[in-house]
C-alpha cells in the first residue's frame, strides 16, 4: 500500500515538474534550451545604429587661426595637403611654395591647410595673431591656417595621432613643414618630409591623381 501511494506521489511530482517546464517555455521562449537571459534580452532589443563617423581624416577638426571650427569633413571629396608650419625655420620660405601651390590648384579643388606648431626648435613662439600677420606680411598667405597645435607626442592633435597610428610612428612629423596629402576619400594618399618642397613633382603628381578621381 505504501509503495502504491509513493508511486502515485512520484508520478504526480513528475507531472507537476513537466507542467512547470512547459509553462516556463511558453512564458520565456528558449529557457528550456538553456539560453542565457542576457542573450534573450539582446534579441528583443532593437539593434543600435552603427556610428556614422568615418574612420578617416574626416573625423578630425581644427580651430581656425581666427577662431571658429575647421572640420576636415567640410572639404570631403577634395584633396587636402596638411602641413605643420613655423615662422622661424630654415624651411619657412616654403610658405611661398605652399601659396603658389594653392593658387595653382585651388580652382581645381585642392585645399592647402597650414598647422602652425612650436614642437620643433621652438620656432613658432608667437600668438595666433602674430603668426597670421607674419604669414600675410611676408608670404601673402591666404590659404587656411589653424591655431597653433602640438603635432608629435602624447599631446599631439588627434589628426596627427591618427597619422602615426595609420602609417606608423616613423611617419610622424620629424620637423617643420612635414606634408600629408588626404585623398578625396578621406584616406592618406601621401606623406613627404620637410626637405621635399610643395612644388616637387612627387607631390604635384599625387595631387593630379587625386584631382582626377575627385
Amino acid at each position: 500500500m505504501v509503495s502504491a501511494v509513493t508511486g502515485i506521489a512520484a508520478g504526480r511530482g513528475r507531472f507537476l515538474a513537466i507542467a512547470a517546464i512547459i509553462a516556463l517555455a511558453i512564458i520565456v521562449p528558449g529557457a528550456v534550451l538553456g539560453a542565457a537571459p542576457g542573450a534573450l534580452a539582446a534579441e528583443r532589443l532593437p539593434m543600435s545604429d552603427a556610428s556614422t563617423v568615418p574612420d578617416n581624416a574626416y573625423r578630425f577638426e581644427f580651430t581656425a587661426i581666427d577662431g571658429g571650427a575647421l572640420p576636415l569633413s567640410a572639404w570631403a571629396g577634395h584633396p587636402i595637403l596638411v602641413v605643420n608650419t613655423a615662422s622661424f625655420c630654415g624651411y619657412t620660405p616654403q610658405y611661398r611654395d605652399l601659396e603658389a601651390l594653392w593658387r595653382q590648384y585651388r580652382d581645381k579643388g585642392l585645399v592647402v591647410l597650414g598647422v602652425p606648431s612650436n614642437d620643433f626648435g621652438a620656432q613658432e613662439p608667437g600668438s595666433a595673431a602674430e603668426i597670421k600677420q607674419f604669414c600675410v606680411t611676408n608670404y601673402d598667405v591666404d590659404f587656411p591656417l589653424t591655431e597653433k597645435y602640438r603635432v608629435t607626442g602624447g599631446n599631439a592633435h588627434p589628426f596627427y595621432s591618427w597619422v602615426a597610428a595609420t602609417l606608423g610612428e616613423g611617419a610622424a612629423p620629424r620637423w617643420n613643414f612635414h606634408k600629408y596629402l588626404i585623398g578625396p576619400d578621406g584616406e592618406l594618399a601621401g606623406a613627404w618630409p620637410s626637405s621635399v618642397r610643395p612644388g616637387d613633382a612627387a607631390i604635384t603628381g599625387e595631387i593630379d591623381k587625386a584631382l582626377a578621381v575627385k
